[in-house]
């Protein structure tokens, strides 16, 4: 497979400075003159093959880690940013964001969450009065905050991963019913009793710290209650990794902490069921089947999706895939993308999408060959879940869960099978939002896109009441 040029400057400055080393004693050791390690450094000239392996075999470089997803995830909120009107006088070339992604992350983090905060206050001056608006808050609300935290560190942490995957080892939790483990797990560790909770309990779990008693509601699934013993041993078993993580997100508010730690807890507990290597291998083995991982790890689809999209562990991935949960109304409620197709921060996502008709078809997995407008080819799948706790009368939620892979990756996938991905024609054009989609002639778009100008001629009624320009 042919390797794209890589420019990683600041990755071989760091190398560089962890060792200690001068320009010039690099570069000897390498095996390349001064001025070229000084171009390599400022993203000047990209990293030849055997750079890469003097610095994998010199160095300890891992090879497998100069993937371009964070820089991707970058450029794509960038330039989404950029397309803001407020920006119509800056137009900057694709060399120009991949230096600023590249070599500057930071920075172009900072610039996207200050584009981030003009939109939500635009938006919300756009809805209310001018009263509501001089009070409505200009700070990111807490779920963002913790939405972008687990964005930028891919959706993979490694302390809690390892640490839950030795504890499975442990408790010899390899997938199966686990509620008999960590039953027994959690009376010999800690005295805590496991017990179903009345027929008329709401709540799917209740800790009583006082009396060390787990109540569990009765009528939830059994895999979510499973998951609740999990996330309970997270509380318990992993809270100084926990705190220790929150506290270097350096939040800006104890709200955003607090989701963060839920955010981390229902993550050990997705480790600890489906402990990495297991999980990785067994998804190999079953060519990613949803409903066979879900059954062999005793999980819902809903957490198997989620792990999925995990699988980020260095010098160990998985495949990198896409993952959303969608409500009814077009609300993104949890979202990560490994891929180059990144999920937009503001308007509904794209109606082409084949997400949107799985609440027409529950109980299936619809499968659609999606095109990008930057060319980008997916496999897409999505399915329809809905969760309760309760009997008739029980509030149910309902979703569809969305998930996908380039179309380079479809073969790992059993949904592939009888599909013809090599005929160009077969695959669907869809976009990221109508905000930044430049397709011409769609007709299920719903506003202009942003960069461009609209002009109507009375006299033509085409897909659209105007046309772009």
């Amino acid at each position: 497979m042919a390797i794209g040029k890589l420019f990683i400057g600041r990755k071989v400055r760091e190398l560089r400075l962890e060792h200690d080393a001068t320009q010039s004693q690099f570069a000897e050791r390498l095996g390349i003159s001064l001025s070229y390690l000084n171009q390599i450094e400022n993203n000047q000239r990209p990293v030849s093959a055997a750079v890469l392996l003097a610095l994998a075999d010199k160095y300890g470089l891992d090879i497998a880690e100069l993937s371009t997803g964070e820089t991707d995830r970058l450029m794509s909120a960038l330039t989404e940013a950029l397309g803001d009107p407020l920006f119509e006088s800056y137009s900057p070339t694709l060399q120009e964001l991949k230096l600023i992604a590249q070599n500057a992350p930071g920075f172009a983090r900072a610039l996207v969450s200050c584009h981030q905060a003009y939109r939500r206050n635009s938006e919300q001056l756009a809805s209310l009065d001018d009263r509501l608006g001089r009070a409505a808050a200009l700070e990111a609300t807490p779920y963002d905050e913790v939405r972008d935290f687990f964005h930028y560190v891919d959706n993979y942490v490694q302390e809690l991963d390892t640490m839950a995957e030795a504890l499975a080892g442990k408790l010899g939790l390899q997938g199966g019913d686990g509620q008999p483990i960590l039953t027994d797990y959690l009376d010999s560790q800690f005295g805590i009793r496991v017990v179903h909770g009345p027929s008329a309990m709401n709540a799917v779990r209740r800790y009583d710290p006082a009396g060390r008693v787990l109540t569990l509601n009765p009528y939830a699934p059994a895999e979510t209650r499973t998951f609740q013993m999990a996330v309970q041993t997270a509380q318990l078993y992993a809270s100084e990794v926990v705190e220790s993580i929150v506290r270097q997100a350096s939040f800006r508010s104890e709200e955003a902490s607090e989701v963060c730690r839920i955010g981390l807890h229902n993550y050990f507990a997705g480790a600890l069921l489906m402990p990495y290597q297991s999980f990785l291998k067994t998804a190999r083995d079953l060519r990613h089947d949803i409903e066979l991982l879900a059954a062999r790890f005793g999980t819902s689809l809903e957490q198997v999706c989620h792990r999925l999209s995990t699988l980020q562990r260095p010098g160990m991935k998985g495949i990198p895939i896409f993952f959303a949960r969608i409500d009814r109304a077009g609300n993104i409620t949890k979202r990560h993308s490994a891929t180059k197709l990144q999920f937009a921060r503001f308007g509904a996502a794209c109606p082409l999408w084949n997400a949107h008709q799985a609440f027409e078809t529950p109980g299936r997995f619809i499968r659609q060959l999606a095109e990008t407008p930057d060319g980008v080819r997916y496999l897409c799948l999505a399915t329809h879940v809905s969760k309760g706790v309760g009997g008739f009368r029980t509030q149910r939620s309902s979703h569809a869960l969305a998930l996908g892979c380039e179309i380079s990756y479809a073969s790992a996938f059993v949904y592939a099978d009888d599909l013809n991905v090599t005929d160009k024609s077969a695959f669907e054009p869809i976009g990221i939002s109508c905000r930044i989609c430049e397709r011409n002639n769609c007709a299920s778009r719903a506003v202009p896109p942003l960069r461009r100008s609209i002009s109507v001629d009375h006299n033509v009624r085409e897909t659209t009441p105007y046309q772009l320009s």
